[in-house]
């Protein structure tokens, strides 16, 4: 099987998960296409894929513009494939959090039009030495208010790892 991951990140968590994907599809004896939504889009590279995972992060509260576009302008081959989305955010780390960031994929799929087979809300990471005093703010007082959670220096990651190679292994199965 063919598999092409189509992706964009923002701080590096997104580009770790999709690392850590193509690792898992390549170890199963496939092969994987690693597409980053920023840059341009190969050639044909959706087309030949036999499955398409798309992965992405949430920042005030939407994936990114060029991710969003690349899905748009992509949607027709998109719909002719199994696809599964994952949408990277803090929210998706916490219980009370999982409405809204079912909220951005909600939102995004509105915009882009795309409809995938399947989709999961995975839990990001906070990466403190790279915010700005303002966005180490919103991320203390917006993103994760409530949280007992310590982000002051180093980086913080809530990803499960576990659960997100069970639900790519889940994919490549069907």
């Amino acid at each position: 099987m063919e598999l092409a991951i189509l992706y964009e990140t923002g701080e590096g968590q997104t580009r770790k998960i999709v690392g850590v994907i193509a690792d898992q599809v390549r170890a199963l004896g496939h092969e994987v296409t690693v597409i980053d939504a920023a840059e341009a889009m190969p050639e044909g590279a959706l087309e030949r894929a036999d499955k398409v995972i798309l992965a992405a992060p949430v920042h005030e509260r939407r994936h990114p513009r060029a991710f969003e576009t690349a899905l748009t302008a992509a949607r027709e081959p998109l719909a002719k494939m199994p696809t599964l989305m994952l949408s990277v955010s803090l929210k998706a780390a916490f219980a009370e959090g999982m409405d809204e960031a079912q909220d951005y994929l909600t939102e995004m799929k509105m915009r882009t039009g795309l409809q995938p087979t399947q989709e999961a809300l995975v839990a990001g990471a906070v990466r403190a030495g790279s915010y700005d005093y303002f966005q180490s703010q919103i991320v203390k007082h917006v993103v994760l208010d409530g949280q007992d959670v310590d982000v002051s220096e180093g980086e913080t990651e809530f990803t499960d790892w576990a659960a997100l190679e069970k639900t790519v292994a889940g994919f490549l199965d069907r």
